[in-house]
């Protein structure tokens, strides 16, 4: 039985990976900062649930201990996050973004998923095949986002794609420190969420796929990559 946790899994890109996981034979527990919340996502999947706040060190905490008292956990899809845009719904430009707004992005993108794979590390190491899917986007990429005349080049926003950037270094350097776990880092695509006020242009189904993929990785399989559905993605 392959026990997975996907954080911020009550709605969107994990709630319908959830979904897919629980479909292919996973035990998952849907991660939900909202109790409730989280509670309705797992009855309509049938999932498991546990309260998780990833900016919180106790949520974290008590959300390992209850997954370890059940027996554990092979695979964590770190999937919360946050973009950061004006009361508008626009994208915050270099212009007006502060340290405040970068530090708020950072706190869910990048130290929320530090703290949660540091928590879960223990339980991943008793794993016979742990995975950890970290959900990064093609904005990371500085090749991408360096390459005039593309969508990627054109977006203006500075704290999301910097904290995903971050996440795949992250990404690289525990891989290295782990060479046992499958641990990568995956660019769903433009996805039409509430993370991004709902104006993505593919779905949830469509999204979750590469990360469905990897979170089924096995002991033969890549790590500290980079990927989308298409396959491999330039740094």
């Amino acid at each position: 039985m392959t026990r997975t946790l996907i954080t911020g899994a009550n709605k969107g890109l994990g709630f319908e990976t959830a979904r897919r996981l629980i479909a292919a034979g996973h035990t998952v527990y849907i991660g939900s900062r909202d109790p409730e919340r989280g509670r309705r996502a797992a009855e309509l999947l049938g999932a498991r649930t546990v309260q998780l706040d990833v900016t919180d060190d106790a949520s974290v905490a008590a959300a390992a201990k209850t997954i370890e008292a059940e027996g554990g956990l092979d695979v964590l899809v770190n999937n919360a996050g946050v973009e950061g845009r004006d009361e508008d719904n626009g994208v915050i430009g270099a212009a007006d973004v502060t340290a405040d707004m970068m530090r708020q992005v950072f706190e869910t993108n990048v130290f929320g998923t530090v703290r949660v794979t540091h928590a879960f590390l223990p339980l991943l190491q008793r794993s016979a095949s742990p995975v950890v899917v970290n959900l990064s986007s093609g904005l990371a990429s500085l090749t991408r986002v360096t390459t005039p005349g593309t969508p990627t080049h054109a977006y203006p926003g500075v704290a999301y794609p910097a904290s995903k950037t971050a996440l795949n270094m992250i990404t690289v350097q525990y891989a290295k420190a782990f060479p046992n776990m499958r641990i990568n880092a995956v660019e769903p695509g433009y996805t039409k969420t509430d993370l991004n006020g709902n104006t993505g242009i593919q779905t949830v189904e469509q999204g979750a796929e590469i990360i469905v993929r990897m979170a089924q990785a096995g002991p033969d399989d890549p790590t500290g990559g980079y990927f989308d559905a298409q396959g491999p993605l330039p740094w």
